[in-house]
């Protein structure tokens, strides 16, 4: 039994589990449910008596305490935590079988940067080029520890097709990537309510846009981005993008489908087509019904779900010179 094996294993699900807090935090408008870090109003875990509430807002007047925003930061913050303490038990297993050593190396130094970011998240008010680079950490680890358990498994699956269309699923993989890029832009500048009805947008097909201000990534330090900082017109170019996207993504993702189906791979085709399919009826019900919660936190997870189906796609095509067997 191995056991990098299954802490990988387990490391892909708290990784997405721990993504899904992220998100749920800020959906539900608590990323700065906690003022300060890695404490919370100066606590380990967070103030809950009536003395230990008002000596919170002595020392944070600016930050009155909220149970329910400072619960989902809370939770969030202990499951990234253990990620961490994942990826040191890893590299030890690692240094002491002389395995993966740089791949387990890689994978603690991005958790360790993600903390600087989850730190910088809440120093920096949410910060929209942070709270995006945040998600894309968060990612990058995800994708690590499945790779790891990739390599430590006992797949044997190889395929001509997906070599001979590596090119085209790299782009695929950077459409999707940019794509993923617009919806955490749309949410962390709160552009996601700049359209609530669908096809149109505030009933127009093109309304009034302010791109130069919606796609500026370098907005100034010290405002308090909760519910952002953006006009009107910028956050409805940054809506529009993403829906534009959003359709180059669906058109090029049917063009790659039908480029790499063979009998080999058609499973892992209709995974593909399955996941683009539901992210489509997210996407659209999150206009519909105007965001609901759990709605909007499905549509972040299904995008990472897109990203690692070509992490996958990407690692086999890589793998074996020959059209041959099946996962085992």
């Amino acid at each position: 039994m191995n056991p990098i094996r299954i802490l990988s294993a387990f490391g892909v699900l708290l990784a997405f589990v721990v993504i899904a807090l992220g998100a749920w935090t800020r959906l539900a408008d608590a990323g700065l449910g906690c003022p300060d870090w890695p404490g919370c109003y100066g606590f380990v875990t967070f103030p809950t008596t009536a003395s230990e509430i008002a000596q919170a807002e002595a020392l944070y007047p600016d930050s009155p305490v909220e149970i329910d925003k400072i619960i989902p930061e809370v939770v969030h913050r202990y499951f990234a935590a253990s990620l961490g303490l994942l990826a040191i038990v890893i590299l030890f297993f690692s240094i002491k079988n002389n395995k993966h050593i740089k791949l387990s190396s890689a994978l603690l130094a991005v958790i360790i940067g993600q903390g600087i970011f989850g730190y910088l998240t809440v120093s920096l008010k949410l910060y929209p080029l942070i709270v995006t680079g945040h998600l894309f950490g968060a990612m990058i680890v995800t994708s690590i520890f499945l790779i790891m358990f990739l390599n430590t498994s006992n797949y044997q699956y190889s395929s001509n097709v997906l070599r001979s269309r590596r090119a085209l699923i790299y782009i695929g993989f950077g459409l999707v990537i940019w794509q993923i890029f617009l919806g955490a832009w749309t949410s962390t500048n709160y552009a996601a309510r700049a359209c609530l009805d669908f096809p149109l947008c505030q009933g127009q097909m093109i309304p009034p846009t302010d791109f130069s201000e919606g796609f500026n990534f370098l907005q100034s330090l010290g405002p308090n981005y909760l519910f952002g900082q953006l006009s009107n017109e910028a956050r409805v170019a940054i809506h529009l993008t993403h829906r534009i996207g959003a359709v180059i993504v669906l058109l090029y993702s049917i063009f790659l489908a039908t480029k790499i189906y063979s009998k080999q791979t058609k499973l892992f085709v209709f995974t593909f087509l399955g996941i683009l399919g539901t992210q489509i009826f997210l996407g659209i019900n999150n206009i519909l019904s105007s965001l609901p919660l759990w709605n909007a936190v499905a549509h972040n997870m299904v995008g990472v779900m897109l990203f690692l189906w070509f992490v996958v796609m990407i690692y086999f095509s890589y793998k074996g010179k020959n059209e041959s067997s099946s996962l085992s």
